[in-house]
């Protein structure tokens, strides 16, 4: 009997064991189900809409509240957005004072009139931006309820992402439009002000309807459902298109799984398709003049290789559709398309579509937090752009991610630089933001690479995309990940190059014989350890590796292709800022000593990197 009590723990550890290694990904998270009908007047530039929204509360909380985003409401003066725009350090440009001296018939404005939750009706405040609503009756964990809703809007003159009349013409780029659902998760309600930063919502389904002159041609997130109704472009071939009895047409479109949704719309948008094998179909809107169409032909092909080679490298792309719209003020990402501004030069043109491409997979799929987490979507994007350009576009001589290195030790050296932590609207500077969320954060990507390996990242890289699509993972799940691939313990990565501002600083103070043998002397001259790779060169050229990981990585990162053959490894304790390696050659067989050549650790001085050996002969 004790035998097999004994026999029965030991099988039920095993088992236990495996599962934790095998076990799949669970986090619970609401789930939305839009259904939208809206008529646009294109002389007023106001629209009406109702909204019908399932909403299943998977969390274990019970909801007395919720939170809508009214995102147009932060285009009129005094709103918190134009008072931050105007009173920030450094402004962006394309607001300013813009908001501030808006017209009644330029502003932006989303009105709820009417509002029920399962018939009965609620009481709520607009917040400006934020839509307060007490409900009528507790929503329980697990329950689905649904609210019913009556709006209507003025799209703003184009500022910031969404409005009107965008610098280069183009109508609409209806981003942001319409009442959205806050999101709920492990932290509750995220029903954040809109100042200027980006977004986060709930993964679920959108079945939208919008009604708008026949002349205009709309393109966007989501499948078009009456496409042989619609024509311009998107009906089957050989299908001929009715011609509408009225002056409208109405679009229906259907998104699965995504958080938000986004169209723009103009009458002279030339429509164009490429239709990928083993892939979507790629859409391509815009207006085409001397300024477009040499670029914008030549775009498909790149737009094309770009998705295939996210799709080989990082995860397949999963839904049947991609957009590439002119439209908004620069770039930016929806759920199956993008915002661009199109009077641009080829190599301009190309990256920020592909910018906002590579968007797709970790804003779009993944779901990174955008708000509270920019670096991880902004990050992993960033770096994402300069890996697909070199291999798509054009390839670049030496280190790709230089210029996001040098990006992030110039906001070092401006003593404006802020934790990663901070939340998107609460950076002191706009600059403070974009050096860090943007190029810092690639530079976190690129040397978590150095720190794993780049075997191993590659792997983690992919099994982040299996495990966490259309789960809103956060910071640390990606380093569990990480962890799980490369059986590294990096919690202190984290903490260290995200949670602080203490930078890397490495050097090689000094080689001296040793005996028989070579003497290396490092220090560490920054606040932040990191694991060093020491390249050896000898005077007839050859390279040998040294290797010093730190002792809180509980382990090694395994020799890398590309690397000279390593000779020597020891640990470094994080306490102790100096180091010592004895080299078994004398001292006579080396040209130089160096901390990464690679360049990819991002050493804030790299001055003291290199120790070129002098060996004094002696005299006759």
């Amino acid at each position: 009997m004790l035998k097999r009590f004994k026999l029965s723990i030991g099988f039920c550890l095993l088992f236990l064991s495996f599962g934790q290694v095998e076990a799949q990904v669970e986090r619970w998270q609401q789930k939305v189900k839009y259904e939208m009908d809206v008529t646009m007047d294109v002389l007023t530039n106001q629209y009406r809409g109702t909204q019908k929204l399932h909403y299943t509360n998977n969390s274990p909380d019970t909801l007395t509240r919720a939170f809508y985003h009214l995102y147009y409401n932060a285009f009129q003066p005094n709103s918190m957005m134009d008072v931050r725009s105007r009173t920030i350090a450094d402004p962006d440009r394309r607001v300013g004072n813009r908001i501030f001296n808006l017209s009644p018939n330029e502003i932006g404005y989303v009105k709820v009139n009417v509002l029920t939750m399962d018939g009965k009706p609620t009481n709520f405040v607009h917040e400006e931006t934020i839509l307060e609503v007490d409900l009528p009756e507790p929503i329980l964990p697990g329950q689905t309820v649904v609210f019913d809703m009556e709006f209507e809007s003025q799209v703003p003159l184009q500022i910031r992402r969404a409005g009107r009349d965008n610098a280069e013409g183009i109508r609409y780029s209806m981003a942001q439009w319409y009442p959205k659902m806050a999101a709920y998760d492990i932290r509750g309600w995220h029903a954040n002000p809109y100042i200027g930063r980006e977004f986060y919502g709930n993964f679920g389904d959108f079945d939208v309807k919008i009604t708008i002159d026949k002349n205009y041609i709309l393109g966007g997130t989501g499948y078009l459902q009456n496409a042989n109704e619609i024509g311009h472009g998107y009906e089957d071939a050989g299908v001929k298109v009715p011609q509408p009895k009225g002056n409208t047409l109405t679009w229906h479109f259907f998104a699965p799984n995504v958080h938000d949704f986004m169209w723009a719309a103009d009458p002279n948008y030339t429509h164009e398709k490429v239709q990928m094998e083993n892939g979507p179909m790629v859409h391509f809107l815009y207006v085409k003049n001397d300024k477009t169409q040499e670029n914008w032909s030549k775009l498909k092909g790149y737009t094309v290789d770009a998705i295939q080679y996210m799709s080989d490298n990082f995860g397949k792309y999963p839904y049947n559709q991609f957009s590439v719209i002119q439209g908004g003020d620069g770039g930016m990402e929806y759920p199956m398309a993008t915002l661009i501004t199109g009077h641009r030069n080829m190599r301009s043109l190309a990256g920020v579509t592909i910018h906002e491409l590579i968007h797709m997979w970790y804003y779009g799929v993944l779901g990174f937090n955008e708000s509270s987490e920019p670096w991880l979507d902004e990050g992993f994007t960033t770096w994402g752009t300069n890996v697909v350009m070199d291999a798509v576009f054009e390839k670049e001589p030496g280190f790709i991610q230089e210029g996001n290195y040098r990006s992030y030790f110039r906001l070092v050296e401006s003593g404006f630089e802020e934790p990663l932590t901070t939340h998107a609207d609460h950076y002191d500077r706009n600059s403070a933001y974009g050096a860090g969320t943007y190029t810092k954060g690639a530079v976190f990507v690129e040397q978590l690479a150095y720190v794993i390996g780049k075997e191993n990242f590659n792997k983690a890289m992919l099994r982040l995309w299996n495990d966490w699509q259309f789960k809103h993972p956060n910071g640390n799940d990606v380093i569990r990940v990480m962890e799980k691939v490369s059986g590294l313990e990096l919690d202190w990565y984290l903490d260290y190059f995200v949670a602080s501002t203490k930078t890397i600083d490495y050097g090689v103070k000094s080689v001296e014989p040793d005996g028989q043998n070579t003497k290396i002397s490092l220090e560490r001259v920054g606040q932040m350890p990191m694991p060093l790779d020491l390249v050896v060169t000898y005077q007839d050229g050859s390279q040998e590796s040294i290797y010093l990981p730190l002792v809180i990585m509980r382990g090694e990162k395994p020799e890398e292709a590309g690397m000279p053959k390593r000779v020597l490894t020891q640990k470094w304790p994080w306490t102790s800022y100096t180091k010592d390696v004895v080299l078994a050659r004398p001292i006579s067989d080396i040209r130089s000593v160096e901390i990464d050549p690679s360049y990819r650790l991002a050493d804030v001085n790299r001055s003291n990197n290199k120790f070129e050996v002098s060996i004094v002969l002696p005299s006759k």
